[in-house]
């Protein structure tokens, strides 16, 4: 329910079919929703690329002040003329019947080599809610950052993955210089930034300071 009130039930599905099936699955809606002035709008009709939830972590060493990146191939930026190898931050789908934090470490593990012991919850967000379905739940986890570099990832899922030690205040850095473009990493290193010193500190229950 969000502030205005409206739900699911304010929302009528007059026809719902699938358009393509592949490695995702795109979907047409024909519906119609309640306005904000009342009653309900004409239909229309919407298509979503439908996704599950994935996860995203990052790894951050609080006694060395340095977070965990990787870097990889994607082929968005490709396609817009970025620079196709990005930097990120662990993440993945989270498979069916499978648990949000299982596949947090699960993740983590296969694209940096790394065993989790602990998730610090940061949030979660829609990648773009007027196109994709797709959830991201964000975490933050902390490691010795020592332990960490290499190339990983899954051979049969053609990935190649350099994992990149960063100290903290490069990677923020990075990301206002544009060479850190993905949300997941922008979003984890800004919630990050704020919630650093507690961090630090050894008390990551604890609430951030205005």
């Amino acid at each position: 329910m969000t502030k205005s009130g409206f739900g699911h039930q304010d929302v009528e599905v007059l026809k719902r079919e699938t358009v393509y099936q592949g490695y995702y699955r795109v979907g047409r809606y024909e519906l119609r929703h309640r306005l904000f002035a009342g009653g309900f709008g004409a239909p229309v009709d919407r298509e979503v690329l439908e996704r599950g939830e994935a996860v995203a972590v990052l790894p951050y060493d609080p006694v060395r002040d340095q977070v965990v990146l990787i870097e990889q191939f994607r082929i968005g930026g490709y396609v817009t003329g970025e620079a196709p190898w990005m930097l990120e931050i662990p993440a993945g789908a989270v498979d069916h019947g499978e648990a949000v934090e299982a596949a947090a470490r699960r993740e983590v593990l296969e694209e940096a080599g790394l065993r989790l012991s602990r998730l610090w919850p940061v949030l979660r967000y829609y990648t773009s809610p007027g196109t994709l379905s797709e959830r991201i739940i964000v975490f933050c986890a902390p490691v010795d950052a020592g332990d960490a570099g290499g190339i990983h990832g899954l051979a049969d899922e053609n990935e190649d993955i350099r994992v990149a030690v960063m100290p903290f205040a490069e990677a923020m850095a990075a990301v206002n210089d544009g060479r850190i473009v993905a949300s997941p990493a922008v979003i984890a290193l800004q919630w990050l930034a704020l919630n650093r010193d507690r961090l630090r500190a050894g008390r990551p229950d604890a609430r951030p300071s205005a």
